[in-house]
């Protein structure tokens, strides 16, 4: 599986979700891909993705994080961005948590329960989920999504592009923890351990900032059992919240499968 993991410089966690057994047939390779911020790209890292032939970016991080850390974009780019601006505070929820967390793994493991459990019904979650499926019925060419990590709005995102397509959900599940690739997190967590430090004068402990940059396959039940408390199913929330009706889906799945 960890061949789906493209190797970038500066860009963390960009694979291709693609390439797996759906409903009736296979999801294409080199059309999807997942992801976090491009804006410690590199050059070399620009040049790999201008050749993915990439005719979408869905950017769903909030306006401050874009802000903080602008995408770099390659030579020639006209990609369609789906972005939005609804519902800014003035301060990002994450950096809240951390300023007033104990910075335990129980405090990140509850605090990701709680983003999972009402993400799915955000406005400005619907509304770029909803767009993208939009853009996905339409495409022309490969689709990359991304957040901040690419961990949490991006593999919600993701598992709902599987459902759809009809991959196992052994499959989708998979796909959605190799967020928690070894080397990439051994990598990081002095950086991230430092981050999160500035931002709260104290250090967590090495436990709580793995818990921060993995994800459980817990987090991602608990946002398709909000969508089916909710809405009657994953598949009604896909029709009924996100505008996904029939034809619609019938052209995503055209695109999607090989």
């Amino acid at each position: 599986m960890t061949q789906r993991i493209l190797p970038f410089d500066g860009v963390e966690n960009f694979r291709d979700f693609g390439d797996y057994g759906a409903g009736r047939g296979r999801l294409r390779k080199g059309f999807l891909y997942r992801s976090a911020h491009h804006a410690h790209a590199t050059e070399a890292d620009l040049e790999a993705m201008a050749g993915l032939g990439l005719r979408t970016i869905v950017d769903l991080r909030r306006v401050n994080e874009r802000q903080r850390d602008p995408s770099r974009r390659w030579t020639g780019f006209d990609a369609e961005v789906i972005d939005n601006d609804i519902g800014e505070s003035t301060e990002d929820p994450w950096m809240e948590f951390i300023r007033t967390s104990d910075l335990t793994a129980e405090s990140f493991r509850g605090h990701a329960h709680e983003f999972y459990e009402r993400a799915p019904y955000e406005q400005r979650h619907i509304d770029l989920y909803a767009r993208y499926f939009a853009a996905l019925a339409r495409a022309e060419g490969p689709l990359l999504i991304h957040c901040a990590a690419g961990k949490d709005r991006t593999g919600i995102l993701a598992a709902l592009t599987h459902h759809l397509a009809g991959v196992a959900d052994d499959d989708l599940i998979a796909d959605y923890l190799l967020t928690n690739d070894s080397a990439r997190i051994e990598a990081r967590a002095p950086h991230v351990a430092r981050l999160i430090a500035e931002v709260a004068g104290h250090a967590p402990s090495d436990q709580a900032v793995r818990v921060a940059m993995g994800v459980e396959a817990r987090y991602l039940e608990i946002a398709l059992a909000a969508m089916a408390a909710t809405s009657g199913s994953v598949d009604a929330y896909i029709e009924t919240v996100l505008g996904v009706d029939g034809a619609m889906r019938s052209s995503i799945e055209a695109r999607l499968l090989a």
